[in-house]
Formats: structure tokens, sequence, C-alpha cells
């Protein structure tokens, strides 16, 4: 019988479950596929995350059902809910604690780009609107629930700005053109904090029917990022360009992953700020620095293009 079910075996999801049995504690990872991370105290099981009776079936005897999907980008509205709901179910049937690996989506703009636990969730756009509706519809549910949100990820397998445009550049030994104004302060949110939050707040009773910020390094520039890495590295320091905001909201008139991504701009053409001293002060979690993350990241993608040689 597993303790712990983790829904999602992407970077938060596979760190997540080789944390936890890393810990000695025994973990069932659920995937379409089947797939995730090896270790003898972790069971790989194939189920839609979105078939209650399944995900119940899976879930019976288990502490704590973590919410890890990362569903398709473009199919938000149609994913999401079946997902979240089939969870709060099997959490229910289960008496288990829901861990929510959340975002910064909710909040939409916020004056001055600064956001805390305590900042309205005052999103408008159907990404946001997605976001609120699943943390009310856990609340109101019954179960024990959390949500840990954090922004931007930087660590090896994930997809964003950095691993997405900054990366791709400085392998080539090009400039960088990326849908942002690269100097201004941007949270970024390393996966291993990620994954130490959830599973920390999972066991503390404090945690639950609130919403926690990742412990996360203090913000850094898109050109920072670029030189820091560049630095750690060893390489030619990388020239990054922004690009104008209606170029990605153009493509997005026939691209629909433009589309998805020109709507969530309003985070990179302005300050965006994650302030997390609640969780630290309350958990006495502290955030990983934004050089071992880099690190890490830089160890993975040799090891990509170990593979591909």
């Amino acid at each position: 019988m597993a303790q712990h079910v983790v829904v999602g075996s992407g970077p938060i999801g596979s760190k997540v479950a080789l944390l936890l049995a890393d810990q000695g504690e025994s973990v069932r990872v659920v995937t379409r596929s089947g797939r995730g991370p090896e270790h003898q105290l972790i069971e790989r099981v194939a189920a839609d995350a979105s078939d209650t009776r399944r995900l119940t079936e899976v879930t019976q005897g288990a502490e704590v059902l973590y919410n890890c999907a990362n569903p398709k980008y473009t199919e938000w509205a149609k994913l999401w809910f079946p997902m979240n709901n089939a969870m709060i179910a099997a959490a229910k049937s289960a008496g288990a604690v829901y861990a929510i690996t959340g975002n910064l989506y909710g909040y939409g703009p916020q004056p001055g780009g600064r956001m805390t636990e305590a900042s309205p969730l005052a999103a408008t756009g159907r990404k946001g609107r997605i976001r609120i509706k699943m943390w009310q519809d856990a609340l109101a549910s019954g179960v024990r629930t959390f949500e840990a949100r954090g922004s931007d990820y930087v660590g090896a397998g994930t997809a964003g700005i950095f691993s997405t445009v900054l990366l791709p550049a400085i392998q080539k030994g090009r400039p960088a053109w990326g849908p942002a104004k690269m100097d201004l302060p941007h949270s970024f949110t390393c996966t291993g904090d990620m994954a130490r939050t959830l599973t920390t707040l999972a066991r503390d009773e404090r945690a639950w029917g609130k919403a926690w910020h990742v412990p996360s390094p203090a913000p850094i520039t898109i050109r920072e990022m670029a030189a820091r890495y560049c630095e750690l590295t060893g390489q030619p320091q990388l020239k990054v360009h922004s690009m104008p905001r209606f170029v990605m909201r153009t493509a997005g008139l026939a691209v629909p992953i433009a589309r998805e991504l020109a709507e969530m701009d309003y985070q990179f053409y302005a300050p965006f700020v994650m302030d997390s001293s609640l969780t630290e002060r309350t958990f006495g979690l502290t955030p990983t620095s934004l050089d071992e993350a880099l690190r890490e990241t830089a160890a993975s993608a040799d090891e990509t293009a170990a593979r591909t040689m």
C-alpha cells in the first residue's frame, strides 16, 4: 500500500516521488503511460488522472495525493477540471491530504508586480480563472488541502523562458530574442524547492486550507540570469534582446501555443516578484541558490547532448 500517490512524472512529480522514496516512504506514481522515476520504493501505475473511479482505486490507503500533473498548455480548459475533480474525489475517498502544485496565474497583474499570499485572486485571463476555480473547488470540497505556488521554474527538465529561449541560444552561440523585457526583476522557483515545499507542508496541518508561496531566490533579470549561467559554465556571454510585445500576439492569431503564451505575457513585460517570506518563516524552509539550479540545468543539458551524439 502506497503512503503517497503522485499524479504526474514531470520535473516536479519526479522530484516529489524521489524525495519521498529517499526518505523511506512508499510512493505510487500515476501517469497515462505508466512511466516515471525508478526507485525500489516507487511503484509506477498507468491510469488516466481524470478517471475518478480508477484514480480513487489507486489512491486507497494513501496519506497524501500530490497533484503534479502538467496537462497540455493549449488544452487547459478541456483537461484541468476533470483531473482536479477526480483528484479531489480520490483524496476524499482515501481521507488523504490533497497537495496541489500551483502557480501565480490566479493573481493576474498586481500593482508593482509584487505578490504575497494575501494578494487578491484577480486574474481575468482564461488560464488564471481556471487556476482560481481549481483552488476554490478544492477548498469547498472539504478535503484537507493546500496549494504551493511557485513562479517560473528553473532546473533540469523545465520548460520556461530560460530553457526555451536562453539555453538554445547559448548552445548555438547566437543572440537570444525573447518575448520579454530583459531588465526587469522576475522571480524564478527551483524545482527542488517546489518538491520540498509540497512534501513538508503535506505533513503539517498549519498548511492546510491555505495557499503558500514556495521559497525562491531573490528576483533577477533575464539578462542577469543569462550572464550568471554563462559565467558558471565558462561560455561566452550571451547577447539578449527583447522581442516587441505585438509579435507573439500577432502570431497567436494563427498559432495556438503563441496565443496561450501571449495571454500571460504581462509576467515578462513588467516586474513579476513573488514574496515567499511567509512560508520561509512558518516552516523554516529556505530557497536553493540560483547558481545551484543553473548548475543542475547545465549538467542536464550536457547529458542530453551526450546522448544525442
